[in-house]
């Protein structure tokens, strides 16, 4: 039972829970479709799918970093040329963020994280805080992919139940 679990722990488990269904929205992302964005606001189709697959490495970073300095990276998303790719990426920073997360310990919880682009302070937290927030994202970027897939005709897979194209209901 995860309740008799450490916080590390039940994030652990969390993690391997929304890669399971992370893993199928993603393999819907079609290659030919990759610069389709639903607003000029938006995020590309691939921007967007690249954005999921590199959040559960956010988690290796909060645990690894104090400070994530933007000033002091060169961050350029992955270029994709195919949907295994994106894939292998994806299973490449879920690998980084679980190991991250099984070799640390509930006292890093309280720690300060922060995120800055040199003197501008975006904001700082905890890094209990930034694990959880991590998680929101992963889960939030994810259902936004599943509205560009829909807004495609693509059918989409369910999250924590059948989608209605797994059903047949709507």
């Amino acid at each position: 039972m995860i309740m008799n679990n450490t916080i590390i722990q039940y994030l652990t488990h969390q993690l391997a829970e929304e890669a399971v269904i992370t893993r199928p929205m993603l393999e819907k992302v079609p290659a030919e479709k990759y610069d389709w964005q639903p607003h000029p606001k938006s995020m590309s189709l691939l921007r967007l799918a690249t954005h999921v697959a590199e959040i559960p490495g956010w988690i290796q970073l909060t645990i690894d970093l104090d400070v994530l300095d933007f000033a002091q990276t060169n961050y350029q998303p992955e270029p994709f040329k195919t949907n295994q790719d994106l894939l292998n990426f994806f299973e490449t920073r879920l690998a980084a963020g679980t190991a991250a997360l099984k070799n640390a310990g509930d006292d890093i919880l309280d720690k300060k994280w922060e995120m800055r682009n040199g003197d501008r302070l975006y904001f700082e937290s905890t890094k209990g805080e930034v694990l959880r927030m991590s998680m929101s994202q992963l889960i939030h970027h994810r259902a936004q992919l599943g509205v560009f897939l829909r807004l495609l005709n693509i059918p989409i897979p369910g999250s924590y139940g059948p989608s209605a194209d797994e059903t047949g209901l709507f």
